[in-house]
């Protein structure tokens, strides 16, 4: 039986409740999951599915990532809620491509691990899979385990396996009204020019997720534990002396009240050159490489290439001599002698991220 997947919090307790029901039934894991954005989420995702598979013995095909198409198939349904018309497509995109894959593979039924998903409507991927079993002779078969106390069960394998738990559905338009509802930033869809791995961020996850992976492999007993703390985005950042905007960069947490003010260099202690307004310090180029152990040439190349958030946190540490400090704190090539304009709209907000434990 060919199992199409989307998560391994749905499919892990989904293909072991398989595995108890039919011992004797080979079981084809299929991820083909086109709608998942952005991209290091579809990864993030397949990632766990992977490692899911492997520990129940399972094979698992990867499908295309036809983003684009997808994105065609659902053109004009982007406002539609969850379990609207849009989800209606994009299954029916999936099964049409999931029947064929079980056409080619000589399968003559097919299921989804959607199927146990309280975030998805039975009777419209029943009413799906039943289209392409008439039209392809590809019987879907709809199992349901959520029913009995099946969703308990669901978590509670989730959490003792430490499955990813992802918090929305996975395309670019549920999470979007998922955030709006919620009042929350959507920072999944933050992609910084500096490179930088932020807190809490996809990127974070996958990099842990797949150290996970590499401590099971070597046999590292671990914990995953969940931990609040205070996140930072920066949205969008300039320095300008008159008409002229000056490369800068602004450190990890650096805030003013307003999004823009302006002033001139007041004083300077230990290299600190302190703005008269908004508590604004900005420091040279040279000083970040001395205080950072750090060779940047010049500030444009620390922009587009900066360093992890942790050097960041140590140096504002260095500076401030307090953990509680949002000061903003600017790195420049030279100390601006003239009126500034500084811009810098961010934003700070109670968040919780995962964090690795060995144990």
């Amino acid at each position: 039986m060919l199992v199409h997947i989307c998560c391994s919090v749905d499919s892990h307790f989904f293909m072991e409740k398989l595995q108890q029901e039919f011992p004797d039934e080979t079981l084809i894991g299929f991820f083909y999951d086109p709608n998942i954005h952005p991209y290091s989420e579809y990864q993030l995702r397949l990632l766990d599915v992977t490692r899911s598979c492997k520990k129940l013995g399972i094979e698992l095909i990867e499908g295309q990532y036809d983003f684009e198409d997808w994105m065609n198939a659902v053109r004009g349904l982007e406002k539609e809620p969850e379990k609207g018309a849009r989800c209606e497509v994009c299954f029916d995109r999936r099964f049409e491509v999931s029947a064929y894959k079980a056409l080619e593979l000589g399968e003559k039924s097919m299921t989804t691990t959607l199927l146990v998903s309280p975030l998805k409507s039975q009777e419209q991927l029943k009413k799906s899979g039943d289209v392409f079993h008439a039209t392809h002779g590809v019987e879907f078969i709809a199992f349901d385990y959520r029913k009995n106390g099946g969703s308990n069960d669901q978590s509670r394998v989730s959490k003792e396996e430490q499955l990813y738990r992802q918090d929305y559905c996975g395309c670019i338009f549920g999470l979007t009204m998922q955030r709006d509802q919620q009042h929350r930033l959507m920072d999944e869809m933050f992609s910084p020019l500096s490179r930088q791995i932020l807190p809490a961020s996809i990127e974070e996850r996958l990099e842990l997720y797949t150290k996970r992976m590499d401590l099971e492999d070597s046999d590292i007993p671990y914990k995953i534990i969940r931990e609040r703390f205070l996140n930072y985005r920066l949205m969008r950042a300039s320095v300008k002396t008159g008409s002229v905007i000056i490369p800068s960069y602004p450190l990890f947490y650096s805030t003013i009240n307003r999004t823009s003010t302006e002033g001139k260099i007041d004083f300077e202690i230990n290299g600190q050159f302190f703005l008269n307004r908004e508590e604004v310090r900005f420091i040279t180029l040279d000083t970040f490489n001395t205080l950072t152990a750090s060779v940047y040439k010049n500030t444009q190349e620390l922009m587009f290439n900066a360093p992890d958030i942790d050097i960041e946190m140590t140096l504002r540490a260095k500076l401030t001599e307090s953990a509680f400090n949002t000061s903003a704190i600017i790195v420049v090539d030279e100390i601006p002698t003239a009126k500034i304009t500084l811009l810098l709209e961010t934003k700070t907000y109670d968040d919780t991220k995962e964090k690795l434990i060995l144990l």
